[in-house]
């Protein structure tokens, strides 16, 4: 499983991209902005310019009843835009890797009117006519031909001098602008260039299978897309279930102030003013249901359309805003639409005869807020933080082969497991458990009460009626919450089946994390045994294992459900905080007692590379160049963020320290990116450096380590982030980087780099 928020290195060129056109639109906005502000001017003069007189007084109200026209026009043309934006979104190409591949082909340089040089001026127009006749032997006729011929040659020069002087204007110009559009069309092949070695790394990592690059794919796919109208907030986090092929896609929605509240605009006479007519609060509601259940349903035609491989199974799309809880006043994701759909209920629907609510919500069975503008929550499908998220060990980790475990050593793994975690549990007589193998107690007198578990050894995905069971189960033993633990994975059905209700479903890559969190021994396959370990405590002691299938389902008597835990399990000793390996495109929740400071180490043999840092704000980009942390410039954020020297052990490797303090960041920083880059006067690249790893260390313990990829051609690389996520801190691991060293780091978030 793996998920992607923002990281990726061809979403981000494509992020770049649309930043890009957006500038460009927000220019061409200006200049149209500027133009009213000139007629409305002109009006204002006209009007001054009229008093007392009646034609002009007309013609001044004709030219505000013209502006009144044009406003309500522009009204009208955004709600048209609001309404096309399905429509916009299915007429355009699908995403297409191979495009990202091509090379930039620019338009021939043009450079309109400053390409037309200035013309000079003819002598021959400025000669005065020969004087001829008895006027050629007239002195004073003569005097005056000499004076008219000295004008003429006078005003030859001034005016051969002025065209000279514009000429070389226009030079100056001209190669100005010829410089901007060479360095649009540099820039723009450096793009290309970037976009086409991350295309290629991309289709090299889906044919070898990894679930990161399927992740990666999809998130560019919807971000290279730039034809949204420009407000929209294009945020997005993916998730990848690579065993259910499962995307889980979180969208950021646009909010309710993108729907007009006026609905056209009227000039009165009688007070020479613009009256605003509003738009009622029902067609403005509606616009916006329809508005979200477009946006909706569009994300899931860029996500199918870009799978060309046949990935999906399935697809979730849940739709957020940023908004304050009414009930507590404080800031949060509310979540207005969500759907989950499998491919061939998608292919089945023609969404370009639809109508969006009601395709979205009859058609797919999708859910869409009754009362949006309200920010009224609905009930989410899976989300992407329940897919990956866990640092799950490698595959040659130490310990017990999880699928060929005896199943009550099985069982009582999972009943430490949960033990560790603080719950008092047992595990229950192989006859007559009545489909529980876990029984636990969560002993909070608040919102504590009993838990049924399940534990299934498969290897093939659980079948949904296994969770149906897991339900009934649940309500026959009256129990607050089901949890059904397994070390294969589950499918769609299974995680739709789960929605709304108390059943937690944990799969074997999460059971995996688990376990190594907890400090306790377990593989999927592969690798050796452990050596003779501290064993999970068995409790209560069983009779041994007879051939009972490792599904076998007993009868547990109602008395001992109901019997109380003994009193000596309920104080258990929890293992100290173990450190964890991350693989790309990994992340994990900080836990808060951790983040007052974080020790952000480097270590690396080979040539010199040194780490950088970066403080972003949510659009991926600098507030100003004092938010770039490297050896010049070593504290940013008021010093929530400090470089210290680095240090070389006789022997060891080069390492580098940062303390990052994450709760005195100012609120304007998201993320903080953290790189390494090689020395800019070398030709070295990170694929020289050896035994590279970043090691990030809270100041509670706990720990979590990185090893970046040996990437040749890259001498810079974005090796992990910090990024804030629904009012928590997350650590990711990323290893993507740039050709063009620390320049292209610091250009591609945009630090002024001259």
């Amino acid at each position: 499983m793996a998920r992607r928020g923002g990281s990726g290195m061809l979403a981000m060129i494509a992020e770049a991209q649309r930043q890009q056109a957006r500038r460009q639109e927000e220019q061409r906005r200006a200049a149209l902005a500027a133009q009213r502000r000139f007629e409305r001017e002109q009006r204002e003069a006209q009007r001054a310019a009229a008093q007392g007189e009646r034609e002009a007084l007309k013609a001044y109200q004709q030219g505000r009843e013209a502006d009144a026209a044009r406003r309500t026009a522009e009204l009208d043309e955004r709600v048209a835009e609001l309404r096309g934006v399905l429509a916009r979104g299915l007429s355009g190409r699908a995403f297409r890797l191979t495009e990202a591949q091509g090379a930039f082909r620019p338009p021939p340089f043009d450079p309109g009117p400053l390409g037309r040089p200035v013309p000079m001026p003819d002598q021959n127009h400025y000669l005065v006519p020969p004087l001829t006749g008895p006027q050629a032997f007239d002195p004073a006729a003569r005097a005056q031909w000499d004076a008219q011929a000295a004008h003429a040659r006078a005003r030859f020069e001034y005016d051969w001098h002025a065209a000279q002087r514009a000429e070389g204007e226009r030079l100056h110009h001209l190669a100005a602008y010829r410089a901007q559009y060479d360095a649009w069309v540099a820039e723009n092949h450096r793009l290309a260039a970037d976009r086409a070695g991350q295309a290629a790394r991309l289709v090299a990592e889906l044919d070898a299978g990894a679930p990161a690059a399927v992740a990666d794919l999809f998130e560019t796919a919807l971000r290279s897309r730039s034809d949204w109208p420009e407000e929209f907030p294009l945020g997005c986090e993916v998730a990848w279930d690579a065993a259910a092929r499962e995307l889980v896609v979180e969208w950021e929605l646009p909010g309710f102030e993108v729907v007009p509240a006026v609905a056209r605009v009227r000039y009165v006479k009688s007070d020479d003013r613009e009256s605003e007519v509003a738009r009622s609060a029902s067609e403005r509601k509606a616009l916006y249901r329809e508005l979200l259940a477009q946006c909706v349903l569009r994300v899931l035609a860029e996500v199918y359309g870009a799978d060309q491989r046949g990935l999906l199974a399935s697809v979730v799309v849940n739709g957020y805003v940023e908004g304050t809880d009414p009930a507590s006043g404080r800031e949060e994701l509310r979540y207005l639409a969500s759907v989950t759909v499998r491919q061939e209920e998608f292919r089945a629907v023609a969404l370009d005869r639809v109508a969006p609510v009601d395709c979205l919500v009859d058609g797919l069975r999708g859910r869409l807020s009754a009362r949006p503008e309200k920010l009224e929550q609905v009930r989410t499908g899976r989300q992407a933080e329940q897919v990956g998220g866990y640092a799950v060990p490698s595959a040659g980790a130490a310990g017990p082969d999880l699928f060929t475990m005896d199943p009550l050593e099985f069982e009582e793994l999972v009943a430490e497991l949960f033990r560790r975690r603080g719950l008092i549990t047992r595990t229950t007589a192989r006859s007559g458990d009545q489909g529980v193998d876990v029984l636990a107690e969560d002993p909070d007198p608040v919102t504590g009460g009993l838990i049924v578990i399940q534990a299934k050894r498969y290897r093939r995905t659980v079948d949904p009626t296994a969770v149906r069971d897991l339900d009934a189960t649940r309500v026959h033993h009256g129990a607050k919450k089901g949890i059904l633990v397994t070390t294969a994975g589950f499918g769609p059905d299974s995680h739709r089946w789960v929605e709304g209700k108390p059943l937690t479903l944990v799969d074997g890559p999460m059971l995996l994390a688990l376990l190594h969190e907890q400090g306790l021994p377990g593989r999927l396959g592969g690798g050796p045994e452990a050596p003779a370990a501290p064993a999970v405590p068995p409790w209560p002691t069983h009779p041994p294992a007879t051939a009972a299938s490792e599904d076998a389902t007993q009868v547990l008597p109602r008395e001992e459900l109901d019997r109380p835990l003994p009193r000596e399990d309920r104080t258990r000793v929890l293992p100290a905080p173990q450190a964890a390996a991350l693989t790309p495109g990994q992340n994990v929740v900080l836990p808060a007692a951790g983040l007052s400071e974080l020790s952000v180490r480097f270590a690396s043999t080979g040539p010199e590379a040194d780490l950088t840092l970066l403080l972003l704000t949510e659009d991926g980009t600098v507030r100003t160049d004092e938010d770039f942390v490297f050896y010049h410039q070593p504290t940013a954020g008021g010093g929530a963020v400090t470089l210290r020297p680095k240090e070389r052990r006789a022997g060891g490797p080069l390492t580098e320290t940062a303390l990052v303090r994450l709760p005195e960041l100012p609120r304007a920083v998201q993320r903080v990116a953290v790189s390494v880059n090689m020395d800019a006067d070398s030709t070295a690249t990170c694929a020289e450096l050896g035994r590279a790893e970043l090691e990030v260390r809270a100041a509670d313990g706990n720990s979590w380590s990185f090893e970046p990829p040996a990437e040749p051609g890259v001498s810079a690389m974005l090796v992990a982030e910090f990024y804030r996520h629904r009012g928590e801190w997350k650590l990711r691991a990323v290893g993507q980087g740039w050709s063009d060293g620390l320049a292209g780091l610091a250009r591609a978030h945009g630090v002024d780099v001259g």
